[in-house]
């Protein structure tokens, strides 16, 4: 189980549990693949552990096009929405990247704004941004990559 601890100073903190061992293995496996393989392997980890948010974000990142990343992207925000909310996360609170294990639902959350913003869907990419920054206060695009 994740995480969460309290604090005086500010709202809770929301640490996701790590993936099963396996799913990171075949995850890392997927991603070191040359690329004309890479897609095809990334979407047999999603299929084999649909609630692995990391390794839909990936997807995301290797989609033929704006709105197939966009849907990817999609199911990872959602798992990763699953995910916290089982680890005690109540809708509020951060859920910061410097957390390696946060940094999947992360990761597909600035994807999902990225192709929101790709397909024309401006008040989605607005609301992603927002949220990104009351995840994460410190959140910097550039640290996703």
């Amino acid at each position: 189980m994740g995480n969460v601890s309290f604090s005086a100073s500010g709202p809770p903190e929301t640490v996701l549990p790590p993936p099963p061992a396996d799913a990171q293995h075949a995850l890392d496996h997927a991603l070191g693949l040359l690329p004309e393989a890479r897609r095809d392997a990334l979407a047999d980890v999603c299929a084999r552990w649909p609630r692995f948010c990391d390794a839909w974000a990936h997807l995301g990142e290797h989609a033929r096009d704006d709105t197939e990343a966009y849907a990817y992207f999609r199911v990872g925000y959602h798992r990763g929405l699953d995910t916290l909310r089982q680890n005690g996360w109540r809708g509020n609170g951060f859920v910061r990247w410097r957390n390696p294990t946060n940094r999947g639902f992360l990761r597909a959350l600035e994807g999902l704004r990225q192709s929101a913003g790709a397909i024309g869907e401006a008040d989605e990419e607005q609301r992603c941004a927002e949220f990104l920054v009351q995840l994460d206060p410190e959140w910097d695009r550039r640290t996703s990559a």
